[in-house]
């Protein structure tokens, strides 16, 4: 039987969960306006799960740009003004920006794709000491570095909904020091580096007690590596993913860093996880797995003791059996609204 932890918390969760269609639909359903255009004030998006969620910081969970105005962006001059403003604001992404390196995202933003139409191209997000940003239901292809970096002591971000390919580096990279971040049903397709999570074996400094990041029922599609790769960071929770056809590895702990992997289902993976033994020049790391499916996959490397992650928030873990159709039905842009 799947492990559950229930407190109010989850019967919270279920009422959200039930609540986010309706939700979403109202805040998708405007008609696009012209770039830069004010539609509205923005409505609530559902809680997340995880460590996002948590009260840390100064911040009580992640609301991104929930209270401010709404606006819709549907080229790259807008888009790039926005999500450097110190407003708090929604920003609805209609279409295909192109944009170059990686642009950086101030505080209390919700970027949010319209429809199946959002589409960041040849660029990405960069946070540099940020927080409480959502990225929701958009495309990221052909980034010429990382499609999105949570960097340098960011915080309370929540990266859902979104599906990535073709990034020349990191598909999401939490590196030096960021802190309290939720990664949720997104769809890495055929991604080469999915998410680095510390970026140097020589950033303990900035990054030993930080680096808390918890990762659900993600669609890890024929990517190779890094499902994370984790240096230092504890605990990292990766719980209910799918992860199919990962050429190198699923998850790789490192630097002493714990991670806790749960109720995934691994299918024709060779090495669903590294621990004891390090990876590539990385020292070894933590790491404790249970109830999780392996299917013509490898035996996992287990070591050491991690820190729960009920210690910070509660959660429920589906059925592993059930992980593939429910993550590839839900995984991704344009995907069910019913699951958060």
């Amino acid at each position: 039987m799947p492990q559950k932890i229930i407190d109010h918390a989850t019967r919270r969760g279920t009422a959200l969960r039930a609540a986010a269609a309706a939700v979403l639909a109202a805040a998708l359903a405007v008609t696009p306006a012209a770039a830069g255009t004010a539609t509205g004030t923005a409505a609530a998006l559902p809680a997340p799960v995880g460590f996002a969620s948590v009260n840390a910081l100064g911040q009580n969970g992640t609301t991104g740009g929930a209270g401010g105005r709404t606006v819709t962006v549907t080229d790259a001059d807008a888009f790039l003004e926005y999500i450097d403003s110190k407003e708090t604001l929604v920003i609805r992404v209609a279409g295909t920006i192109a944009i170059t390196s990686k642009q950086g995202v101030r505080p209390n933003k919700t970027i949010i794709g319209v429809g199946t139409s959002g589409h960041i191209t040849g660029g990405g997000l960069d946070f540099y000491r940020s927080y409480n940003v959502i990225v929701r239901n958009l495309r990221f292809t052909e980034a010429e570095d990382d499609a999105i970096n949570v960097g340098q002591q960011s915080h309370h971000i929540w990266i859902d909904h979104n599906t990535f390919s073709g990034a020349v580096d990191g598909s999401i990279d939490v590196v030096r020091g960021a802190d309290y971040v939720t990664v949720s049903w997104n769809h890495f397709d055929h991604s080469d580096k999915s998410m680095l999570i510390s970026h140097s074996d020589g950033a303990s400094g900035t990054d030993v007690g930080r680096l808390k990041v918890t990762i659900h029922h993600n669609f890890f599609d024929n990517s190779r590596q890094r499902h994370p790769r984790i240096r230092f960071g504890e605990p990292v929770h990766v719980f209910n993913n799918y992860f199919l056809g990962n050429e190198l590895y699923g998850v790789a702990s490192t630097e002493n860093a714990g991670v806790v992997v749960e109720g995934n289902y691994f299918q024709d993976v060779p090495h669903p996880l590294f621990s004891a033994s390090g990876y590539a020049d990385s020292g070894p790391g933590r790491a404790v797995q249970r109830n999780n499916v392996y299917v013509n996959s490898g035996t996992p490397e287990t070591s050491g003791t991690v820190v729960e992650p009920r210690t910070f928030y509660a959660y429920t873990v589906d059925a592993p059996s059930g992980v593939p159709s429910s993550v590839r039905a839900g995984a991704g842009i344009g995907a069910q609204w019913g699951n958060p």
